[in-house]
């Protein structure tokens, strides 16, 4: 199955152009690996300790993770303890990117991102990123933590996102930036992300698996976000040193995922212009996708990732509940 596409269609807050402060770079130099699979390096320690996953580039135009992943290459970080791999994950969808077309290169075929299910691993169907997730198999399960770094279309406060587990919870209050969290009680709802593969996505799963959406795709901002994030999970579990200047972490603001809408038709559209972060009451109209009507399933119903274009197939918004 593949997603329908009509990428000229907005649907959130404005088509202006975006900044480009953040561009990418040749990663042929991180080719090689030492694991034998392209773009995926790995560092032992020598003393016992957890198997720690810095993935990077899951979507091709996310190039925070990138600017983190490669910092962790070009400075030589080895871990204090335990294993560290980084990966670049989809390096081919990154190799397409137009600064005319900055977010086509999101994908080739596929969102590599919700096929780690065994429905769609071990299926007939076949793409780039079906044969990229069928190489990162191995190298995912045999992490007992993993940090998936991403970025958002909108310029929104960076926030975690993770399957409602007491470790995953426990990890992101502990490293405290950033300070907003997106729980998934039952799922993303529209697919299987790499944080939901095997004991990721089992609530007797070994360790912690979250995503941190860092800011918008090409700001510096977001960059400084990956590389902060990236070294406090990190020191979190004990591959690196704490850094003493680190000041103690804003109050934590979560939401719980309710529901994940999926575009049905090239007509859906948000009511009034959505970057993010938005509160609507309850049985408020949020966006119309056609004849329907999606309405906010409670008060203080706060909207996350409203889709910039209406690609059918794809996900059009988050609505969560603010937690307690």
């Amino acid at each position: 199955m593949t997603e329908s596409t009509n990428p000229t269609a907005g649907t959130s807050a404005g088509t202006a152009p975006p900044a480009f402060e953040v561009l990418p770079r040749d990663l042929s130099p991180y080719r090689q690996s030492n694991v034998g699979i392209d773009y995926v390096h790995r560092f032992e320690s020598g003393r016992p300790g957890p198997r720690v996953l810095i993935n990077a580039l899951t979507h091709g135009n996310e190039f925070c993770g990138m600017v983190a992943a490669a910092q962790l290459l070009d400075m030589g970080v080895r871990p204090l303890v335990g294993t560290l791999t980084v990966s670049f994950a989809n390096v081919a969808a990154y190799e397409t990117f137009d600064p005319a077309q900055p977010y086509e290169s999101r994908q080739l075929v596929h969102n590599l991102n919700r096929v780690w299910s065994t429905e769609w691993l071990d299926g007939p169907e076949d793409s780039p990123e079906l044969r990229r997730a069928r190489e990162l198999r191995p190298v995912v399960a045999a992490a007992d933590h993993l940090l998936d770094i991403h970025s958002t279309s909108q310029d929104v406060e960076p926030f975690w996102v993770y399957p409602a587990f007491a470790r995953n919870s426990a990890a992101a209050l502990a490293i405290g930036r950033p300070a907003v969290h997106l729980v998934m009680p039952g799922g993303l709802g529209s697919g299987t992300p790499v944080i939901q593969h095997g004991h990721f996505g089992e609530a007797s799963g070994r360790g912690a698996g979250m995503v941190v959406e860092c800011g918008q795709h090409f700001l510096q901002a977001s960059a400084d976000v990956a590389i902060d994030v990236t070294r406090r999970f990190l020191a979190h579990f004990g591959l690196s040193a704490h850094d003493p200047t680190w000041a103690a972490p804003p109050a934590p603001r979560r939401f719980e995922l309710l529901q994940t809408v999926v575009i049905k038709t090239p007509a859906f559209r948000f009511i009034r212009p959505c970057f993010g972060f938005e509160v609507f009451a309850k049985g408020e109209l949020i966006a119309t996708d056609g004849p329907d009507e999606i309405r906010a399933p409670c008060d203080d119903c706060t909207i996350l990732m409203p889709a910039r274009a209406a690609i059918v197939g794809r996900e059009g918004v988050y609505l969560s509940r603010p937690l307690a």
